[in-house]
């Protein structure tokens, strides 16, 4: 018996894009899974800016949507971060697929709304972390082809419809994790501390890789984020938001 066994909080957000500075979350999900059964939390976001075509035909919201019927950030930021925090103090680990998007970008809107992010609510950066996308990369390094959530349900054979839809999406990252920890039973019996530092070493040792191929492409922009789970971001006076 493992920490698989235990409960598990899945988090996942859609937003208005993918810039962690400057975006906005338009919808969240928290998923608590026991052995019992799961409880789901789900929060719709006016993020009180336009949501782009782009960011809408993934996850379906529209401006007009999320205004009617979407409730204010700083009222759901807080319940989201809350809750969240709560599950940590518990010994409950967060899991997250590319983890460090969500948690970054959610510290990035609770300091733009003027709230405690998460590691100041709990005094302590925010661990233990399971980020399904850093330990298939762990794991099977070498394995050929894309790591989308899409492609780890398939590679693991989950059954998942819908996704992009914040809630379908954390069911299917808890799965995901589930036929990990199935696949390579060394997961599960690896303590939660131990495996947050080895997915911390494994992301930094995939981004560094990562961003040397870019610099051999030539291509432009910053590459990957070398920090895992998150990285401490600042709001600016613009209302976005920067590295600290």
């Amino acid at each position: 018996m493992g920490w698989i066994d235990e409960p598990l909080v899945g988090f996942d957000t859609e937003t208005t894009g993918v810039d962690v500075d400057r975006d906005r979350i338009v919808t969240a999900a928290l998923v608590r899974r026991t052995a019992t059964g799961t409880r789901t939390s789900r929060w719709l976001i006016d993020p009180g800016v336009e949501i782009p075509a782009a960011a809408t035909a993934v996850h379906g919201i529209t401006t007009e949507h999320a205004r009617a019927h979407g409730c204010a950030p700083r009222e759901a930021l807080g319940e989201i971060a809350t809750a969240l925090a709560d599950a940590v103090t518990r010994a409950e680990p967060i899991v997250a697929f590319n983890a460090s998007f969500d948690l970054t970008l959610l510290d990035a809107e609770l300091r733009r709304h003027g709230l405690p992010t998460m590691p100041e609510r709990l005094g302590h950066p925010v661990r233990a972390v399971l980020d399904p996308l850093v330990l298939d990369r762990h794991v099977d390094r070498y394995r050929r082809g894309k790591r989308r959530l899409g492609d780890l349900c398939t590679h693991y054979g989950v059954l998942a419809d819908g996704l992009h839809s914040a809630d379908v999406d954390v069911i299917a990252t808890l799965d995901v994790l589930a036929a990990m920890a199935l696949a390579h039973p060394h997961l599960a019996t690896t303590d939660l501390d131990t495996l947050h530092e080895r997915q911390v070493d494994a992301h930094r040792l995939w981004a560094e890789s990562f961003n040397a191929w870019r610099r051999s492409q030539g291509l432009a922009g910053p590459g990957a984020e070398l920090h895992w789970p998150c990285r401490t971001v600042t709001t600016d006076r613009a209302g976005g938001a920067r590295v600290a």
